[in-house]
């Protein structure tokens, strides 16, 4: 049996898309970490640290694994938030009765789920 350490996420700037995600999670940035720094870390406080290792290749398809981010304010606020941060929309997913999720991309395309928060999901369960 294994503890996950972190979530490697390979990237063009280590320090920028830190930045981007210790904003977006309120998880600090690694208190050793500068820019231009090749590897970055932010601290959850809960769960493993994402770890950003900066790369030479780009990004080219779909990330075939992503974070799901469950906000403690609504949805459609945290949506609002993130995309004032530097996020772009890449699918709505979210249905008129309240259910469903966004997918957005954070500056270097990495796509993430914004999903409802548990008030959300209590409201909306039967």
């Amino acid at each position: 049996m294994s503890i996950v350490q972190n979530v490697a996420i390979d990237c063009a700037n280590a320090y920028e898309l830190a930045r981007f995600w210790s904003e977006a999670t309120g998880g600090p940035l690694h208190p050793e970490d500068r820019p231009g720094d090749e590897e970055t870390q932010v601290l959850l406080p809960e769960g493993p640290v994402l770890h950003f290792n900066q790369v030479p290749e780009p990004k080219t398809a779909k990330n075939r694994l992503h974070l799901c981010l469950r906000p403690r304010s609504s949805r459609e606020e945290e949506v609002e938030r993130l995309l004032a941060l530097g996020a772009t929309l890449v699918a709505d997913r979210r249905r008129a009765d309240g259910t469903g999720w966004a997918v957005l991309a954070d500056p270097e395309g990495n796509e993430f789920c914004v999903l409802r928060s548990e008030s959300e999901r209590a409201a909306t369960t039967p």
